[in-house]
């Protein structure tokens, strides 16, 4: 027993701290361009930015951008409704969702010029989802209120007591059923979903946690809010 414990602290001593706040900003830039880079790789877009896609390919006058808070938005007020209690730090989130609206409206911008051979493809699709696993893995880990796409099922397995893995997929193909029934019925065909989509809406809550795993034995993340 009292070697366990030794071995514990000897891990806990061997970890890098890390600042949060420097990891919720990586995170949003990572998160931010893995997304626009899923779609432009002609795969499809991520699970988690889907639904505001449809909406904006359906209405066409408000962008990806606008349309992303704006689905963020719903899903913090959610999780206050299914806490029953008014809950500050979600308002945050909001702001950070917010940040990484912008962030695509601005990524989308610039996108273009990367060429789009096949081969360049799919290493844009195998990047962007290792880019957005890293991304949501350091989202649960910075301690601070992070992008409500990636608090939502965090907050929501909490709730429910349920492994966020399997939350995380249940939540990437609701999501993807949303955008298929949008886009299908209203623009008459399937758009934004591809081969990689449904790929990673249900792989990538497992490669979340296998790269969160590797990151707590290897980093400890503090920010302030910490509890000292």
């Amino acid at each position: 027993m009292n070697n366990n414990n030794a071995d514990t602290m000897l891990q806990e001593t061997d970890r890098r701290t890390l600042r949060g706040e420097l990891a919720l900003i990586a995170a949003v830039l990572i998160n931010s361009f893995g997304v626009v880079l899923m779609l432009y790789s002609g795969a499809g877009i991520s699970a988690i930015s889907s639904v505001p896609f449809a909406f904006s390919e359906v209405f066409t006058k408000i962008s990806l951008g606008t349309w992303t808070y704006l689905f963020q938005g719903l899903l913090v007020l959610t999780l206050m409704i299914l806490r029953k209690k008014f809950v500050p730090q979600y308002l945050f989130s909001f702001v950070v969702g917010f940040a990484f609206g912008e962030f695509l409206d601005v990524h989308e911008l610039w996108i273009g010029i990367l060429p789009q051979t096949i081969p360049c493809r799919i290493v844009y699709f195998v990047l962007s989802y290792i880019l957005i696993c890293i991304g949501i893995a350091l989202s649960n880990r910075c301690g601070l209120p992070i992008i409500p796409t990636d608090l939502f099922p965090r907050e929501f397995s909490d709730i429910i007591r349920v492994g966020y893995p399997k939350i995380k997929i249940t939540f990437d193909v609701i999501c993807l059923t949303v955008t298929a029934c949008m886009t299908g019925f209203l623009l008459g065909h399937l758009d934004g979903l591809g081969i990689g989509t449904i790929l990673a809406a249900f792989t990538m809550g497992k490669c979340i946690g296998i790269i969160g795993n590797w990151m707590d034995q290897r980093y400890t993340f503090v920010s302030v809010l910490t509890q000292k």
